[in-house]
């Protein structure tokens, strides 16, 4: 089976295709331009997404001699939302990207049911999450806007794609609408937030047929839909409980699979379906750091260094920051802080610092962030995480990977490609056109793995300093 695999992006939009056995023949990547403002605004052309992911899907068509496809997977953004009009499904205003804050004063507006919330959905009232974007982008649209939808931006492709009206389970699961239990809408949840549940996509599993496809050429099913980490998760073999991946792209997102059950994290995560494969649930913890990749761009923006590459190249050439912090709050403290309101920092600097400490700086807050996740992740489920997968662009920096496995006391194991989203759609894509019940078994081997080579005591001194730092950054 010849699956054309999508994964819709923030910076980008990544096309794969992908052969019957789970090699990929092909790769294209189309970027996208991201609207930041001074109000906290993260914006994006709905057309655009669009665009890139047709562009995208023939390139990969082109690059691999054009073969017929059976089956089209879609990961999404997961929390970025767009209005629309269901009748000819055409965007009213940008897409509204996860890392916008705007939605800030609903989530302060409804802080007294934030408790009830987590219960119900597993996740913290945080303007990261979907449903206070929704509440706020129909505020500004005004409440009634007639024929509009508000739906994160998988149910809106999916619908140009195939004429569906749905969302994954996976993504649904990034709502705060979703009864994490039961994993359908919840009605009381979507009471709090004024929303009309009526209003909202249909829930399907993750390898499920969803409708027919005739945009590349010949039809194909479009078979997979998941959002991007649950996605990656997926892909690199994390099927069974304590397992754990963390995806270094815009942010970092580190999640734990819990299995059959769902958990509602008391250390700061949240708590969400992983994946649905016929009638079987699976489900995760979640830690996420905002700007990782994003952290990246702005130290290019602020010329302190040109390119990705200059993380080893610059803050690989010496042995620590010179006692230099860097807290990438630069959209503010997700897990397990959840503080918007937090602002990045570089402290302890003086005569002595160089572009070199600034960047290892850079590497070492990135790397502290994951690790407490990891930390949270190991009290929630009982025992600590015996090793870390990881993916995605950043893991090209050795430097990075290194003081990760430092800091987390655990070896950290490089997926072979830093496209593990893609694959782990095109999986999902290839049972729910073959109706699979069950997933291969993953048969991977690390690239390279990553092992401690400081102390346990001094991780823990590194981490305590750390915290100190980003705890000071979160009234500034």
């Amino acid at each position: 089976m010849t699956v054309l695999a999508i994964d819709q992006g923030t910076s980008s939009t990544k096309a794969a295709i992908v052969g019957d056995d789970g090699t990929m023949l092909s790769l294209a990547e189309v970027g996208i331009d991201v609207h930041v403002g001074a109000d906290g605004s993260v914006e994006v052309d709905p057309e655009l997404l669009w665009s890139s992911v047709v562009d995208a899907g023939f390139a990969a068509l082109r690059l691999a001699g054009s073969p017929r496809i059976d089956a089209i997977g879609l990961a999404n953004q997961g929390e970025t939302i767009v209005a629309w009009n269901r009748s000819d499904g055409r965007p009213n205003g940008p897409a509204i990207v996860w890392q916008d804050r705007r939605s800030a004063g609903v989530c302060e507006r409804l802080a007294p049911h934030a408790a009830r919330l987590a219960s119900i959905s597993g996740l913290q009232l945080d303007p990261y999450f979907v449903a206070p974007k929704m509440v706020w982008l129909r505020e500004q649209l005004g409440l009634d806007a007639h024929g509009l939808v508000v739906t994160t931006t998988d149910s809106w492709l999916l619908h140009r794609l195939c004429g569906a009206f749905v969302t994954d389970v996976a993504t649904a699961g990034r709502s705060l609408l979703l009864d994490l239990d039961e994993a359908c809408w919840s009605i009381e949840a979507a009471e709090i937030f004024g929303l009309d549940i009526s209003t909202l996509p249909a829930v399907v599993g993750n390898a499920t047929p969803i409708g027919e496809c005739s945009v590349f050429g010949s039809a194909a099913v479009v078979s997979g839909a998941c959002v991007d980490q649950q996605a990656a998760l997926f892909a690199e073999g994390c099927h069974s409980p304590g397992e754990a991946k963390c995806t270094y792209g815009t942010g970092a997102f580190l999640l734990a699979n819990t299995g059959a059950n769902p958990m509602r994290s008391t250390n700061g995560l949240v708590g969400c379906p992983a994946w649905q494969i016929g009638d079987d649930l699976s489900w995760c913890l979640d830690g996420q750091v905002y700007t990782v990749g994003a952290a990246v761009n702005w130290l290019i923006d602020m010329g302190v260094i040109s390119h990705g590459s200059d993380l080893d190249a610059v803050g690989g050439g010496v042995v620590d920051a010179g006692g230099v912090t860097f807290v990438p709050a630069l959209a503010g403290l997700a897990a397990p802080y959840w503080q918007p309101q937090a602002r990045a920092a570089f402290t302890g600097m003086s005569l002595n610092t160089t572009r070199s400490h600034l960047v290892r700086a850079a590497i070492d807050g990135i790397a502290a962030q994951v690790a407490l996740l990891a930390a949270a992740a190991g009290r929630d489920l009982g025992a600590p995480l015996n090793r870390l997968r990881v993916d995605g662009g950043l893991t090209r920096s050795a430097t990075l990977l290194q003081v990760q496995a430092d800091l987390l006391q655990a070896p950290v194991e490089v997926y072979p490609t830093p496209h593990a989203t893609v694959l782990g759609v095109a999986q999902f894509a290839a049972m729910g056109a073959s109706n699979l019940a069950s997933a291969a078994a993953s048969t991977w081997s690390a690239s390279a793995v990553f092992e401690p080579r400081i102390s346990a005591a001094e991780a823990e001194d590194r981490l305590d300093r750390w915290q100190r730092v980003a705890e000071a950054t979160r009234s500034l």
